[in-house]
């Protein structure tokens, strides 16, 4: 299962589980869509290509929450 990190780790803006708009690698590394564009889809951690997260909502959302440990480094 997603982890669903709450934050892109290139600029920290807040990325909402049940909200479109982050991107992820195969590692779940997660960044927003502006971070994504500036770095042509590709992960600057490990060189993946970086994909829609899917998001998480209802019910789902409420038995399995986003993770909450931020990634930012700032």
């Amino acid at each position: 299962m997603l982890e669903m990190r709450p934050d892109c780790e290139r600029c920290g803006t807040d990325l909402p589980a049940n909200a479109h708009g982050a991107f992820i690698c195969s590692f779940e590394c997660t960044f927003c869509a502006e971070c994504a564009d500036a770095m042509d889809e590709r992960c600057p951690n490990c060189g993946g290509e970086l994909t829609d997260r899917p998001t998480r909502t209802g019910e789902r959302l409420k038995a399995n929450p986003a993770g909450t440990k931020r990634y930012f480094p700032g």
